[in-house]
């Protein structure tokens, strides 16, 4: 038992409990705080989701991990309209997309992983799990080392960066020479802003081997409460992911999958959602630069990267004192360490508050 316990790769330290004494100080604000640190959906599920996921609320008996033929249909059909998908390929839908992100190598017994250096905490978490050699390295894969698979993630968290064609056939060309998984991470594909996203299953000619796409409801259809999320790619591979998840018991609920084939089947809300959030971000971008922020990448997804040149705290602070909580670049690796993360997952009210209480503070010196 002690050889077992030495040998277990220690988790970092859960690094939002690192933000409360800021959390603290914004929530002392006169006017409240306005928290646009964790990127949790804020807006309504549509009523037609809803309504979809009560309809199927009597469901007695349990459900199959592999998701009813009209679920995996229409995640089907919504790959190849959407994500260019074409060739063999197999879905399977997921208790959300953090689960799959953070037991993936452990399904595939990854013993080595490549992940973005300033990312998704969950990447290098799932690795330590697995146990596995977790390496943070550049958006080129051209210079990536040998590894059993990697990450990618387009529109990246935090930084809402795109991936150009050229980069996303990379990691193919990668894969292929080393007969390794390549896991893209595009849970928010469908929030392009000044840039628009695209599958790395459009550029993969048909053969998909060693290539999936994770893809989320969660931020798409405003279903972060329901856990509802999916997988498109190699066939054999999700095959055997699914044997692992069957012994696991990692079902989807019923009426949650109920609730996605109305999701999947309408991009009308889709729009709407869009909307809402590059509205925001042109909002609260403006406010940010003339207090002295540049503003990089940003060009989709849920959020603005943005830095002053000096320490993040440094920044997390000065918005703390405007009641204004945001999340320190660090969590998301060293090179994000004189950067902020700043969630456009509030209402648009709230928002509007955000930046002219930044307005203001600069009006003031």
């Amino acid at each position: 038992m002690q050889k077992s316990l030495l040998l277990r790769q220690k988790l970092p330290d859960f690094p939002w409990d690192a933000l409360a004494p800021y959390g603290a100080i914004a929530r002392a604000h006169p006017q409240g705080a306005i928290d646009l640190s964790v990127g949790t959906p804020v807006d309504p599920t549509p009523e037609f989701i809803q309504q979809a996921f009560q309809k199927a609320s009597n469901s007695p008996g349990y459900p199959v991990t592999v998701g009813t033929p009209e679920l995996r249909e229409a995640i089907t059909g919504w790959a190849k309209k959407y994500l260019g998908a074409t060739g063999d390929f197999g879905v399977l839908p997921l208790i959300g997309s953090k689960e799959f992100v953070a037991w993936l190598p452990t399904f595939i017994e990854a013993q080595s992983v490549l992940y973005p250096d300033v990312a998704y905490p969950t990447y290098l978490v799932g690795s330590l799990l697995a146990q596995a050699k977790a390496t943070p390295v550049s958006l080129d894969a051209t210079s990536w080392p040998q590894a059993d698979m990697a990450w990618v993630n387009s529109p990246s968290n935090p930084t809402g960066r795109v991936h150009t064609e050229a980069e996303l056939k990379a990691a193919i060309d990668w894969s292929r020479k080393h007969k390794s998984v390549v896991v893209s991470d595009e849970c928010y594909l469908e929030f392009g802003d000044s840039v628009k996203p695209t599958s790395i299953l459009q550029y993969t000619g048909g053969d998909n081997t060693n290539i999936l796409s994770v893809l989320s409801l969660s931020k798409r259809s405003t279903m972060a409460g329901y856990r509802a999320a999916f997988i498109v790619g190699d066939a054999a591979l999700i095959a055997r992911i699914l044997e692992v998840r069957k012994h696991a018991g990692m079902m989807v609920p019923l009426p949650v999958q109920h609730a996605m084939i109305a999701a999947l089947s309408d991009e009308k809300h889709v729009t709407e959602q869009r909307g809402r959030y590059n509205a925001r971000r042109a909002t609260l971008a403006p406010a940010l630069v003339a207090a002295g922020f540049t503003i990089e990448d940003s060009e989709a997804g849920l959020y603005i990267w943005a830095t002053r040149k000096e320490d993040c705290w440094d920044s997390v602070s000065w918005l703390a004192d405007l009641g204004i909580i945001a999340t320190p670049g660090i969590f998301y690796g060293e090179g994000g360490s004189s950067h902020i993360r700043i969630a456009l997952t509030a209402t648009d009210a709230q928002i509007k508050d955000a930046a002219a209480r930044i307005i203001s503070k600069v009006g003031a010196k």
